[in-house]
């Protein structure tokens, strides 16, 4: 999410590259168009089918060091009520992720009557609708509607558990939790992450919970009190000592990706000249509007994919202009969200309206799907 605490041009635009990343990886893992333009460039394929997904741990990172720099600067709370955060983070949430689910709905349902290929989604069912309005997809254990969902929904729980954790820390009573608070909230948040990093993330089985990916989110949280700190070194030796440890017990990809970031963005923020820097243009703006053009682009990848993949089966170099094609269409579909939607401050009727046409225009979709 763009907030004013991101307005840091570096972070923008390591923004801006992780998710250019995330939409390639896309367009790698979603066929028709990947398989047959594959033999052109078969590494380059392969790389951003496994390694592309990586990227997330970069958002990750970044959330939780906007997470820090919004609620908590110096460690205490400096939110006025708990309740109150998490109703506004929902709210900025879904209302853009509201309208790209419903466009994948739209766009699923168009190309599903000239194709069968399995990155379609089927006709969402009443249960299925109501859990993406909800963020609950994965815990209820009901099938995705769009790539990425299921990061909007571990976003939200990680916000939820650090506003809550932050609430409960300044409520604690007496003089000495008072006086010590910030160093109390801070030191759990070591503790999380080390549960995370050493235990959770170990166990696939809670992918859908947010401690299974408190370790990275954790990380950037360390990473902004680094580069507040007077004494930045003791924040690095806790990033790396957490880190390090993490990676000799289970060595993951995914970690080691959530370290390196965490520790660039510490040497980055605190050089003068990078934070003043005012970084490459289009890179910050796609920085900027990079949760638009992520919840967007399925819907955009899935109508070109199926148009190209189907009209030229037998033609790589067709194919691999079409991913490019559908990769400039994603941002153009992200940024039209971002203007017209994300960037205006919604309410809860808005949330709910948004939400209703999803749930509604889903069951009109799939009662159409039915009678045909």
């Amino acid at each position: 999410m763009s907030s004013p605490s991101s307005r840091t041009p570096l972070i923008d635009m390591v923004k801006g590259v992780a998710c250019i990343t995330i939409i390639w990886h896309h367009l790698a893992f979603y066929g028709p168009m990947s398989d047959i333009a594959q033999p052109l460039a078969p590494a380059f394929m392969a790389w951003l089918y496994d390694y592309g997904r990586m990227a997330v741990q970069v958002f990750l990172v970044l959330g939780g060091y906007l997470a820090a720099a919004s609620l908590a600067p110096h460690g205490v709370a400096r939110f006025d009520h708990a309740g109150h955060a998490i109703a506004r983070r929902f709210v900025r949430l879904v209302v853009p992720y509201a309208v790209a689910v419903l466009l994948a709905v739209l766009a699923a349902a168009g190309v599903r009557e000239v194709t069968d290929h399995a990155s379609v989604p089927a006709a969402p069912t009443l249960a299925q609708l109501l859990a993406h309005a909800l963020l609950l997809q994965d815990i209820v254990g009901e099938d995705a509607l769009s790539a990425g969902v299921w990061y909007v929904a571990i976003d939200f729980q990680l916000f939820v558990y650090s506003v809550l954790f932050l609430s409960a820390v300044r409520a604690l009573p007496g003089a000495w939790a008072r006086r010590h608070g910030a160093r109390l909230a801070q030191a759990g948040v070591v503790v999380g992450v080390a549960a995370s990093l050493w235990v959770f993330n170990r166990m696939a089985e809670l992918d859908m919970w947010a401690i299974y990916f408190l370790g990275a989110y954790g990380l950037g949280m360390l990473a902004y009190w680094a580069v507040q700190s007077p004494r930045p070194l003791v924040w690095v030796a806790l990033i790396v000592a957490l880190g390090g440890v993490a990676l000799a017990l289970d060595f993951r990809g995914r970690i080691a990706v959530a370290l390196i970031t965490a520790l660039c963005l510490v040497a980055a923020l605190r050089s003068g000249p990078l934070r003043a820097w005012s970084g490459f243009a289009p890179l910050v703006r796609l920085g900027q509007m990079s949760y638009s053009v992520f919840l967007v682009h399925f819907a955009v990848c899935l109508v070109v994919n199926t148009v190209v993949g189907r009209l030229w089966p037998d033609a790589p170099v067709t194919n691999l202009l079409g991913m490019g094609l559908a990769f400039v269409l994603s941002l153009a579909a992200g940024r039209q969200l971002y203007v017209r939607v994300e960037q205006h401050v919604p309410s809860w009727s808005t949330a709910l309206r948004w939400q209703m046409g999803l749930v509604g225009t889903g069951m009109l979709m799939a009662g159409l799907n039915q009678w045909a």
